[in-house]
């Protein structure tokens, strides 16, 4: 019995040692036991961290304002840039359109006589005995002036170097093309033709290229003619081209001059023949081409001929014009203009034999009436 109660008192003095102990236990308080007081050393420690934590802050700080003070400078000239950038451009823009609207509207002459006295006020000259606040505003004044006086000069000189080049290849390669006329050969006439669909017609195909055909009695025309006339052949094809094919097409020389298109005037797009560049007198010339009144400059020279294909086998308006040239080289009327003149709006030869067989008829009758009052 008495062993019994002395196991139970060690079990229960046991069992509340360890109950105890497991509650001043880490587990049940959950947080570190801070010091009552410091040591030294975590106060160095702290104070060493603070100050550098500080310092930090200042370098961060010091960054941070160097930071937003250069975004302002960049902008700030960035913006100044863009100002001078787009004020040239502005400047060059209205310049540019000045200088186009210029050109359209006015010539070289015009600009050159509008701008005289804005030019000359660049120049201004100031008295030596002027006053000193005089003499400033007139040096600002010149200053100002000279900038846009110098810009006229410089667009005067271009214009005229540019209008000298395009009048190289606008104009006829000289005044005269053809040489002077033989004092013996005045009284003759000067025939001008063309080459293409006029004595000639050139085309392309896939299966053989470049082809040129001669129209139908072309030989017998320029045979015949060139016992009256000065047979001049004036197309606005390049010379390389106009060469042999008048080689082949007049092997008894009957042209005597070719002229291509280094001697058209070139105007509005196209090429020009200009007869008053031929160095003959313009009563004495006639232009014969199925394209005449579009393709030359005096229409008062043109005559007209039916265009030309190589599917018209059967074409004969080279040899129907025999009859009127002949005709006008035998009479030679002082001015073929005039000639020219009375068939507008006709085709020249069924005019030509319709007034020569009214012609006949009246002399028919004339001499019919005089052997009348002859009995």
């Amino acid at each position: 019995m008495s062993s019994a109660l002395i196991l139970r008192s060690r079990l229960a003095s046991s069992l509340s040692k360890r109950y105890i102990r497991f509650l001043s236990s880490d587990v049940v308080s959950g947080a570190p036991k801070e010091p009552l007081a410091p040591s030294s050393a975590s106060v160095a420690s702290a104070t060493s961290t603070a100050s550098s934590s500080a310092g930090n802050g200042g370098e961060s700080a010091g960054a941070g304002a160097v930071a937003d003070q250069a975004p302002v400078e960049s902008s700030s000239n960035s913006k100044g840039w863009r100002f001078l950038k787009y004020s040239l451009i502005g400047a060059l823009t209205g310049g540019t359109a000045t200088a186009g609207y210029a050109s359209y509207a006015y010539t070289t002459d015009e600009i050159d006589e509008k701008t005289k006295a804005l030019r000359a006020s660049s120049n201004l000259s100031i008295a030596e005995d002027a006053p000193a606040v005089e003499k400033f505003q007139n040096l600002l004044y010149t200053a100002a002036m000279t900038v846009p006086a110098k810009a006229i000069e410089v667009y005067l000189d271009l214009r005229r170097l540019v209008e000298e080049q395009v009048q190289g290849f606008s104009e006829p390669y000289a005044e005269k093309l053809l040489p002077d006329l033989h004092p013996a050969e005045q009284h003759v006439f000067t025939l001008v033709l063309d080459l293409q669909e006029t004595l000639i017609h050139y085309d392309w195909t896939r299966e053989k290229g470049w082809q040129t055909f001669k129209r139908p009695g072309v030989d017998a025309f320029l045979e015949h003619l060139a016992q009256f006339y000065e047979i001049v052949v004036y197309s606005d094809e390049q010379s390389m081209f106009v060469d042999p094919v008048v080689e082949r097409l007049d092997p008894k020389h009957c042209i005597r001059y070719r002229l291509s298109k280094a001697a058209t005037k070139y105007q509005n797009g196209k090429h020009y023949r200009d007869l008053s560049k031929l160095n003959r007198n313009p009563a004495k010339i006639l232009y014969l081409s199925g394209h005449a009144l579009e393709g030359c400059l005096q229409h008062e020279n043109c005559v007209p001929i039916k265009p030309w294909k190589k599917n018209d086998a059967d074409d004969t308006a080279l040899l129907d014009f025999i009859p009127f040239l002949e005709f006008v080289a035998r009479t030679s009327p002082s001015d073929i203009r005039q000639v020219l003149a009375s068939y507008q709006g006709c085709e020249i030869p069924s005019e030509f034999i319709r007034r020569s067989k009214d012609y006949q008829r009246r002399m028919q009758e004339q001499k019919q009436q005089g052997r009348f009052w002859k009995r």
